[in-house]
């Protein structure tokens, strides 16, 4: 019998080299769970806009655990006892963060999987490998979950100075080639430490985390919030809600199984038994787009206009306003859309709609970046900055838009 050597190592254009640590790291790569994320881009339909931004969840996963290792490497040269199990549950559980992942992520979250979060997924995915790897992932589900006693370990997978925040801001930003995105992950780890069992940043390092909530606020506002990436993640879900709603009336879409299936049945979180667990594992981004070519030519005006929008990047225009815009205003559209296209003004709300969008870099009542200072006291980042933009970091912002067809223009 062929032994397989299962310590491998990947070529990441961001790291350079990333090793696989162990043969239960590697086995759960090779898992199709874990091979789907290949299949699901990590920014959505963010590709309209940026040409180069094709890369997936599998990358991003990858470079995660790759950070996750130096951050472990790091805290044990400061004397932070680690120990190989549970470096191996913070390996796993980073690794598997992002799992429970829809096809173009958050449109699935909000249109077919309705009040199912991909965190919630993510989980499941994990007690399924748990139970297939004969109780291996334990602690590592313990950790995500935030019931092991060292709090500093949750912290490095889910908090505002995480690993996960720390790959995709320097992923994406090289990507998109939006330069304000990139951090300095590898001087924001060597600053980490752990005091009273939870993790800090020493004070020398406090520049480096105030560039990555300002790259942070960036990325957001130039590439996930950008208004293209926006309108064609909202009209994605226009398709999928209007192609549920179709199916729910009886109607026969073409599209892949394990789609139709989601289309024909609300599943909420109780209804996920290993079937449908298994149904949506076999859900990704490949689905979507063959269901969109198909849906095309499919005799319904509203779900072939929306589809060939998406196909053919013809997209809704989009307007942002600070202020709020008056319902008279996309009301005024919806009947002229109506009258014109011989539809109810009910139908018309799948072309204009409005809502609005927040971008936070930083939250007060989240668990805060902490600061440890030369005196040994430590502070949250926002009292312990001079930067006088940290605290304006920390304010919600709020912006409205309004979507319609740019003929209405």
């Amino acid at each position: 019998m062929t032994q397989i050597n299962k310590l491998k190592i990947f070529n990441d254009p961001i790291y350079g080299f990333i090793s696989i640590p162990n043969e239960l790291i590697y086995d759960l790569i090779q898992h199709p769970y874990f091979q789907r994320l290949r299949r699901i881009s990590q920014m959505g339909l963010s590709y309209l806009v940026y040409p180069g931004a094709n890369h997936t969840r599998f990358h991003h996963a990858l470079g995660c655990m790759h950070l996750m290792q130096k951050a472990v490497e790091t805290l044990r040269f400061k004397g932070v006892a680690i120990s190989n199990d549970e470096e191996c549950a913070l390996l796993i559980a980073i690794l598997l963060h992002d799992i429970g992942h829809g096809p173009f992520s958050h449109a699935m979250e909000k249109s077919i999987v309705e009040d199912v979060n991909h965190e919630a997924i993510s989980l499941l995915f994990m007690n399924q490998l748990n139970e297939e790897f004969d109780g291996k992932l334990s602690l590592a589900i313990q950790v995500f979950k935030g019931e092991y006693h060292r709090k500093f370990m949750l912290q490095l997978i889910s908090s505002q100075l995480d690993m996960d925040r720390m790959d995709y801001l320097k992923r994406d930003s090289f990507y998109t080639g939006v330069a304000e995105g990139n951090v300095n992950s590898e001087r924001l780890i060597q600053m980490m430490n752990v005091v009273d069992g939870v993790l800090v940043i020493e004070e020398k390092g406090i520049y480096s985390v105030e560039k990555f909530l300002l790259s942070r606020r960036l990325m957001y506002w130039q590439a996930y919030l950008h208004k293209t990436s926006l309108v064609a993640e909202l009209i994605l879900m226009k398709v999928l809600k209007r192609a549920k709603e179709l199916t729910l009336k009886g109607n026969s879409l073409p599209c892949s199984e394990p789609l139709l299936f989601f289309m024909k049945n609300k599943v909420a979180l109780e209804d996920f038994d290993a079937e449908k667990l298994d149904l949506f594992s076999q859900l990704d981004d490949f689905d979507i787009i063959s269901a969109l070519k198909a849906w095309q030519k499919y005799d319904d005006f509203i779900l072939s206009t929306l589809s060939k929008m998406i196909i053919n990047r013809d997209l809704l225009k989009i307007k942002l306003s600070a202020e709020k815009i008056p319902m008279e205003e996309s009301q005024s559209m919806k009947e002229e859309f109506a009258e014109e296209h011989h539809i109810s003004a009910v139908d018309a709300g799948y072309f204009i709609f409005r809502g609005k969008i927040k971008n936070q870099a930083y939250s007060k009542e989240a668990e805060p970046i902490r600061i440890l200072k030369k005196d040994k006291t430590i502070e949250d980042v926002v009292e312990a900055s001079d930067q006088l933009n940290l605290k304006s970091l920390s304010k919600l912002v709020t912006k409205y838009y309004i979507c319609f067809p740019k003929q209405l223009i």
